[in-house]
Parts: structure tokens; sequence; C-alpha cells
């Protein structure tokens, strides 16, 4: 019997594909592979070698709004008084709706699906904890790290990270501080930072909602090229102190991994063979050439959520965990199956018509392996 290697099963199909397939007890038999789920998962691909599995992701929660008014913030709408009639029938709704989600989100090869879950929309720590909460995903203990931004909206970024696989050592909010044309300040998410320990090895995740394409995408390309940089002048600044330093930088966003943020600001790579030393990969250029996205406008598609990886994630000679492989998670059941946006993303609202769906925006997420 062929025995096969992590990277010969990788070319062999898609693992996603593999674990919705009838015949997987068939695949399991023919190539001798099984898993265990404890801790982390551990792959056995020849006897010696095994191979821990762990998942991280981004999500836009899309309007993740309370039905609490804080007069702080721009929340009117998203109240029961309000034009969305934000009530909490529909908000406990929502929370299930993303937490089905959320529970199913890279359980193909990990059990306990993300570790690690960048989010984006979301209007206070509370709604996270009330997330989190939530029947399909309590029994993960989802902690929270989160600071509020300026933006006008009210509107922030956060991570979720289960403590049994993520221990957080130091975390801050960067703020993006921009100005418009007539210098006035322009408001909008910090950038979050977060370091600590993934399975006890240190990483860094920078959680990223950049400014909107509101404007046109040309005039506002350079508020989205500022986040680049930031983001690009944190990551310097950690490889400076550790050259193996593996960071992920996430989110919406709102340019395509050919944009020019992301492509000439981050400097991320759609082949590993580029990436230079202390630069990026960035496996969704692959899928956005095939036509491939997380969100839909006027008929077409975009792919503002993505993960980009440092070198240290995919430099096999450093060593722990390594980029593995990156999904979009576009099941069925989020998509519109009807009316004028069908195929879509199936969201919560069209304009203030309630739709009862989960965001604008499939989640994203990758697996990281490591040879044990």
């Amino acid at each position: 019997m062929q025995l096969y290697q992590l990277e010969d099963i990788i070319s062999l199909n898609d693992w996603n594909l593999v674990f919705q397939n009838k015949r997987f007890l068939y695949f399991m038999y023919r190539f001798s592979f099984f898993f265990l789920a404890f801790f982390l998962v551990h792959f056995s691909f020849a006897q010696d070698k095994q191979y821990k599995v762990g998942c991280i992701g981004f999500y836009n929660f899309e309007n993740l709004f309370d039905t609490t008014d804080d007069p702080d913030i721009n929340d009117e709408e998203f109240l029961p008084t309000g034009g969305k009639q934000w009530t909490k029938e529909r908000y406990n709704e929502k929370l299930g709706q993303l937490a089905k989600v959320v529970s199913s989100l890279g359980t193909e090869l990990s059990p306990d699906g993300a570790a690690i879950l960048g989010v984006a929309e979301i209007e206070n720590k509370k709604v996270l904890e009330d997330f989190a909460k939530t029947k399909a995903v309590a029994d993960r203990n989802y902690q929270v790290v989160h600071y509020d931004s300026p933006d006008k909206r009210g509107i922030d970024v956060a991570l979720l990270y289960q403590p049994k696989y993520f221990e957080v050592t130091n975390s801050k909010a960067i703020p993006l501080i921009m100005h418009d044309k007539d210098g006035e300040r322009k408001f909008t998410r910090d950038i979050l930072l977060v370091s600590g320990n993934f399975d006890g090895e240190p990483i860094h995740v920078l959680v990223n909602h950049w400014s909107s394409r509101r404007g046109g995408a040309k005039a506002t390309a350079k508020y989205r090229n500022k986040g680049a940089d930031i983001c690009k002048a944190v990551t310097d600044s950690l490889v400076a102190i550790n050259p193996n330093a593996k960071v992920f930088v996430m989110g919406d966003l709102n340019d395509d991994p050919t944009s020019p943020s992301v492509k000439k600001h981050l400097e991320a790579q759609r082949y590993k063979k580029a990436v230079k030393e202390g630069g990026f990969y960035n496996p969704w250029e692959n899928y956005y050439r095939k036509g491939i996205g997380t969100l839909a406008y006027r008929d077409a598609w975009s792919l503002f959520d993505q993960i980009i990886v440092s070198e240290g994630a995919i430099d096999k000679s450093v060593g722990g965990y390594q980029f593995y492989k990156a999904q979009i998670f576009n099941e069925k059941y989020l998509v519109n199956k009807s009316g004028q946006f069908k195929g879509y993303p199936f969201r919560t609202f069209v304009g203030n018509t309630y739709q009862g769906g989960y965001s604008d925006h499939f989640p994203v997420y990758m697996f990281l392996v490591k040879e044990i």
C-alpha cells in the first residue's frame, strides 16, 4: 500500500469535498488515513509522521448591534423604534444564525472549529459575549478581545478565541488616523493587534476593517493604503525582533487581493516562492483570479475578506505551525436562493426589509499544521 505525505494529500482532493462526500469511508480505507479528535487534531499519513491541525478564521458579522440606544454612536436605525425595527427577537435570531455558521467553520479538519476568529461590524463587547453564549457555540467558551473604536457608526473589530487553544499575552488598538481633502480627520475602525500563544507557539494577529469604497474605489484608495502601511510597519517591527515571527493580517479589507493596498503596500504575493524575507503570502489571490469571492455587488464578485500570512508561517525550516490550506465558507444555506439578489450571500436586511439571513459576506478560514 502506498503511503502519502501531507503535500500529496493536498493535491489528491479538496478537503471540503472529501468530508462532505458519502464515499469518505472508502477514502479513509484506501489511503490509510485517520484522525484523532483530541486537543487539536492529529493526522497520521505514515507511521513516522503525525500532524496537529488548527483553524483560524475571519467573519464580517454585518451590523451586529444590540437593541439598546448608545448616545455616543449612530445606532438609531438598529433600535426597536428605528428604521430596521431591530427587536430582541431579531437580535436573538441574528445571533443564532451567526453561531450556526461559526459552529461549522473548519470542522471538517478540526472538530472544535476556529480556535481564533476575527470579526468585524460589531457594536460592542456585549454583543460578542451574547454570541458566545449562543447554544451552537457555547461549549467552545469563546473569549473576547475588543476595544471601542472612533468609527462614527460605532462598529468595531474584535477577536474571539478558545482559551484551551490560544492564550492572549498582549493586545492593543492601533488608531488608523487619516484626513480628508479638507484636513478633517476621517474616523474609521482601529486595527486590533493581538499577540499570544497558539498551542504554546507565539503568533500575532492583526484584525482589520479598512475604509469603505464609498465615494469611489480610486478616490478612497489612499485610506486603505494607509491601513496596509500600518500592518506592514507593525509586521516589520515584529520581524525585527524575531525574523521567524508568524503574523496573520486578517479582515474585511474593502479591497481585493490584486488591489494596490494588498499588492503594493502590504506586498502580499500570490505564490509562496515569490515571498521575500519578512514578506507576506496571500492564498486568496488564486481564488479571486478564478472569479470566486466573499461578497457580491452589481453582479460582480469581490474578495475583500482575507487572511494574509507572513513568511514565518510558510517557511518549513522555521518549524511549528505552518499554513496548510485556505477556504471560503460558502455553503448553500448562506446563498440567497431567489429574487433580485439570487446567488448573493444571504444577508440580514436588504435596505430596511428584514430577510432573516446571515451576513452580506462569506467567512474565510485557514488551517495551520504542525508535524509532531
